[in-house]
């Protein structure tokens, strides 16, 4: 399977959905969130980081640009990456490193870091018919 749809439309639907995206993802650790403001990338990765065993509160990391989170043998960055604007300004915080190893990696506003990316799951929150989706795709950029 090389996408997949998941109903997010209640809150209570999003353990579930967090696990199927999961899933879905296989191995592939780096999730690039693609929605407008407003549409719920932060309150979905609650869910994923609680689903992968985080028990530290998860906010939005908009002006320290990442947080770090310890789950269950697994860490997290959750990166808002809004108020960057260039790539200098990703080396400067030494993204590359934040990519390597088997750290999940959440990032809001991915557009910059994609010439860093070879491979992650790129993740729109899109409504139809007033309903919420996850849209969830494996994608290569090398």
């Amino acid at each position: 399977m090389t996408s997949i749809k998941i109903n997010i439309n209640d809150v209570a639907q999003h353990q579930v959905a967090a696990q199927q995206l999961l899933e879905f993802a296989g191995n592939e650790r780096v999730f690039l969130f693609d929605a407008p403001m407003g549409s719920g990338k932060t309150t979905f990765i609650k869910s994923l980081c609680h689903y992968l065993g985080v028990k530290s509160p998860v906010s939005s990391p908009t002006y320290a640009i990442v947080n770090e989170y310890e789950g269950d043998s697994v860490r997290v960055f959750h990166f808002d990456l809004y108020r960057l604007k260039s790539n200098a300004e990703l080396l400067d915080i030494g993204f590359e490193d934040y990519l390597i190893g088997t750290n999940y990696v959440f990032i809001e506003w991915p557009e910059l870091s994609m010439t860093f990316i070879t491979s992650a799951i790129k993740v729109e929150i899109k409504f139809e018919n007033n309903i919420r989706y996850i849209y969830a795709q494996l994608i290569k950029t090398s």
